[in-house]
């Protein structure tokens, strides 16, 4: 099976070409790829297919020519990767599979359709703009933290941490406790800290995150503009720019009154074969 691999400021993927959805994917299959000792390794898979190959991307077959099929490490599926949908954007254009144009690039996502723009080596793609709507709480390691819930297609838990608690220090080997009649499904648990001030922007904040089927990862788009819609709010603004670092990098979170902007470097670093597990 031919594979890519490709990142959005360290956080990973396997792209797997399948235009006609042929390939029987399975959670297990997934698994095994992500495997950083025994496979490829990465946070996740994108299965690259037509939408209207794909059941949960037919209906968006009208929009979006191609529907990212998107998988958390674990085998579980996941609605949105705003860094995923960024590396499978570029992917499409540097196959060929999509052709850059003035207008924006659409790609049906089980969080609907998004667009993409592509600048250089940055690739921004356009997001629901991010609903922070309630308050909860994570434990980790002993500390209860309060959080923002935000909905950005899928869900986060946003906490600020307190004055005296270190982002470094943070334990995020295992999975933060959150309120699961709050998030069912499970969450996302971004942990931020405010930063230096950085020209052009509204807001700088730095962040770690706890990816729900993926541990902690290097980087999280969605997280991000999560991240971006609170600092705001905290801010007294609606709309705005933050510079959000990441531990892979630095990510910009663009919020309009309709929509939100997640603008970074999109990098292709590897493409080859891979043997299926058994």
């Amino acid at each position: 099976m031919e594979f890519t691999k490709g990142h959005g400021t360290g956080n990973d993927f396997v792209l797997l070409p399948d235009p006609d959805g042929q390939l029987d994917l399975t959670p297990e299959l997934v698994a095994a790829l992500c495997d950083r000792r025994r496979g490829i390794g990465a946070d996740g898979v994108l299965r690259v297919v037509r939408a209207a190959k794909h059941p949960d991307g037919a209906g968006q077959a009208g929009e979006a020519e191609w529907f990212m099929d998107y998988w958390n490490a674990d085998g579980s599926f996941a609605e949105m990767c705003g860094n995923g949908a960024r590396v499978f954007v570029r992917y499409l254009l540097d196959t060929g599979l999509a052709t850059p144009a003035g207008a924006a690039l659409p790609v049906a996502t089980r969080a609907g359709v998004v667009r993409a723009l592509i600048e250089g080596d940055a690739v921004s793609v356009e997001m629901r703009r991010p609903r922070v709507y309630d308050s909860s709480a994570a434990t980790l390691g002993g500390l209860t933290l309060t959080g923002s819930v935000v909905d950005v297609g899928n869900p986060h838990l946003v906490c600020v941490l307190p004055a005296g608690v270190e982002l470094s220090a943070l334990d995020l080997t295992s999975a933060p406790g959150f309120d699961q009649a709050v998030f069912p499904t499970g969450v996302n648990v971004e942990f931020i800290v405010p930063g230096d001030p950085v020209d052009g922007t509204d807001g700088h904040t730095v962040m770690r995150v706890y990816e729900r089927g993926s541990a902690e990862t290097l980087s999280c788009g969605t997280g991000a503009c999560a991240v971006g819609a609170v600092a705001l709010r905290d801010a007294g603004r609606d709309t705005g720019v933050v510079a959000v670092d990441v531990p892979g990098g630095r990510l910009t979170v663009t919020v309009t009154e309709n929509s939100c902007w997640l603008s970074g470097p999109a990098v292709l670093v590897a493409t080859g074969e891979v043997t299926l597990p058994t």
